[in-house]
């Protein structure tokens, strides 16, 4: 059965995002989360969904991949297509050629961290290994210890200040945020968000410190966390393990089997806050590249 590529429209992004939670599973590589599209969704349903390729075999989709820069694919695949060698000699074949409105000519990356196959396939095209990424993964059976701030959760209806101290804490960890109120309640009215939660750290003088977000895939699969980040004026105090402690907590609460967290390896301070937060490290995952 031929391999279908489509570019979704909202409904049918709607559809990948439910498919997307499906696929995570434990022991699996950390690849594309319902929660990336999730933080995506800031940007409105419509710019996500031009963003996501999908493709189905037989009606059921086996594949899926989301254009976080337009030179940039990140991919999950179907737990047992992993293998799948004819899946993955088509994927190739799509990404290699612009008219396929995939990727567009020249220089571009590929995230696949999931199936044989395609990075095989990949490298046999001339795609090369490019700048590692360091996955971390804390099992979530046991409870989490305090993480020693009050956090507080940004709900639904938010109070106005505490979605102000999320915005703005967000904005102070990312030098390029352009991260605002209404794209907050833009990112919380997407499907994604109803087993996703934003967390803000005050420490003791009730300064907000840090924040994240958390994205549940369902009762007993891994949980993202994304993004996470302490203020600017405030980093050098724990607040970085803390904020990840308390999301290991409320994926917890939330049902999630572990929480998962991707990082460059070249951010040494925040995998060593990963792992001091109970996190362990697997082996690096190199995203691969194609030069002009």
């Amino acid at each position: 059965m031929a391999v279908e590529l489509v570019t979704p429209g909202v409904e049918g992004l709607v559809e990948a995002v439910r498919v997307l939670r499906g696929w995570q599973q434990d022991g699996m590589p950390v690849q594309l989360h319902p929660g990336d599209l999730g933080w995506n969704w800031s940007l409105g349903a419509a710019t996500t969904a031009a963003a996501v390729r999908t493709w189905s075999r037989d009606g059921s989709l086996v594949a899926l991949g989301f254009l976080d820069e337009p030179r940039v694919l990140r991919m999950a695949v179907a737990p047992e297509a992993g293998d799948d060698d004819e899946l993955a000699r088509q994927l190739v074949a799509d990404v290699a050629r612009p008219e396929r409105g995939v990727l567009p000519a020249g220089e571009a990356s590929v995230e696949a961290r999931y199936g044989d196959a395609f990075r095989a396939s990949l490298a046999a095209d001339g795609w090369t290994d490019s700048e590692p990424w360091t996955p971390l993964v804390r099992d979530l059976t046991e409870p989490v210890e305090d993480c020693g701030l009050r956090i507080e959760v940004v709900g639904p209806d938010p109070a106005p200040e505490r979605l102000r101290d999320r915005v703005a804490v967000q904005r102070a960890s990312f030098e390029t945020s352009t991260f605002t109120e209404e794209r907050w309640r833009t990112m919380a009215s997407g499907p994604a968000y109803r087993d996703a939660r934003c967390l803000v750290g005050y420490d003791q003088s009730g300064a907000a410190v840090a924040t994240a977000t958390v994205w549940s895939a369902g009762r007993g699969r891994p949980g993202l966390i994304e993004p996470l980040g302490a203020h600017r004026d405030h980093r050098g105090r724990g607040h970085g393990r803390a904020i990840t402690l308390a999301c290991a907590a409320a994926l917890r609460d939330l049902g999630s089997s572990s929480a998962l967290v991707c990082t460059p390896s070249a951010n040494v301070g925040g995998v060593a806050a990963y792992l001091s937060a109970g996190f362990h490290r697997h082996p690096d995952a190199h995203d691969l590249h194609r030069a002009d």
